[in-house]
């Protein structure tokens, strides 16, 4: 039997992807389930005094309520904050697909639901031949898309909701994360989306003076997504 699981994409880099898988993964472990986060493409590294840190990879183990190693949840950690592909080239490293879709199953073997982000926006180069669409479909899981609201979002979210499509994969919902809180118009921006994506809006994330989980998932709706667990919390 499958697991609830989901992929996280968004219409751009720093939109709040990781925000909103958070908030996600907090929201399963207050239901009771052993919730796993994965990041597998990772590029920014920073040095810190037990070793190399990513942002993004420890924000989701932190909120994960199923603690996985690293090799597991971010089997490609890069240290240049570029494109995988231009960050692998540099120190030598070839981006694969085949090795994450392994991690996946043994991540989904251990948890009750998994929550998988992508980087960058929905079509990020990692090979030659592969890229992160490549990765959402191969994974088959369907996919929550982070709209990050500010100037351009419009043609942006629907891009990706067409690309998603193409991909022969379902937009499971959208939620509305502002990047910019002095969009003008922004209201408008969120019906207007409302009304062309085919997929419920899960929430609208409002700029945080302090990010976190918690507070994120405050703001969403996790009822208006499908095959979020029902039920009590502790109980499935």
């Amino acid at each position: 039997m499958s697991i609830p699981a989901w992929f996280v994409t968004g219409t751009d880099t720093e939109i709040g992807k990781t925000l909103v898988t958070c908030a996600l993964l907090h929201g399963l472990g207050r239901r009771g389930l052993r919730a796993a986060g994965m990041k597998p493409f990772a590029a920014g590294m920073e040095w810190r005094g037990d070793g190399w840190h990513n942002e993004d990879v420890d924000a989701i183990a932190a909120a994960a309520s199923l603690s996985l190693p690293r090799a597991l949840t971010t089997p490609f950690l890069l240290r240049d904050a570029a494109a995988p592909h231009l960050a692998a080239a540099g120190e030598g490293i070839a981006l694969r697909i085949a090795p994450v879709l392994d991690c996946y199953r043994q991540a989904a073997a251990q948890a009750d639901a998994v929550v998988v982000e992508g980087v960058g926006g929905f079509c990020v180069p990692l090979n030659e031949e592969e890229d992160t669409a490549d990765l959402a479909q191969q994974l088959a899981l369907p996919v929550i898309m982070v709209v990050g609201l500010r100037l351009g979002c419009l043609s942006h979210a629907l891009l990706t909701a067409q690309a998603v499509a193409a991909r022969g994969l379902t937009l499971a919902g959208w939620v509305a994360n502002t990047v910019d809180a002095g969009m003008r118009h922004l209201d408008a921006n969120v019906e207007s989306l409302a009304a062309r994506l085919p997929a419920p809006l899960l929430g609208r994330i409002p700029r945080l003076a302090a990010p976190s989980p918690a507070e994120a998932a405050a703001h969403l709706d996790f009822a208006r997504l499908p095959g979020w667990p029902q039920g009590r919390p502790g109980h499935h």
